[in-house]
């Protein structure tokens, strides 16, 4: 039987590939959507509350 010497490079290919890419995203703090989320909440309560639709 022959081993295919190639076949771990393919492979690491593909994780240098994803990792290239993952440095180009933007990236937000858990924190940030956690703030954003409590704060549209908020929001919508208070503008509810506001238009006579609270319940």
């Amino acid at each position: 039987m022959a081993k295919k010497s190639g076949s771990g490079l393919q492979s690491s290919a593909g994780l240098m590939r994803y990792y290239e890419a993952d440095k180009n995203a933007v990236h937000i703090q858990p924190k940030t959507v956690l703030i954003v989320g409590a704060v549209t909440g908020i929001a919508v309560l208070f503008l509810s509350a506001v238009n006579g639709f609270w319940p």
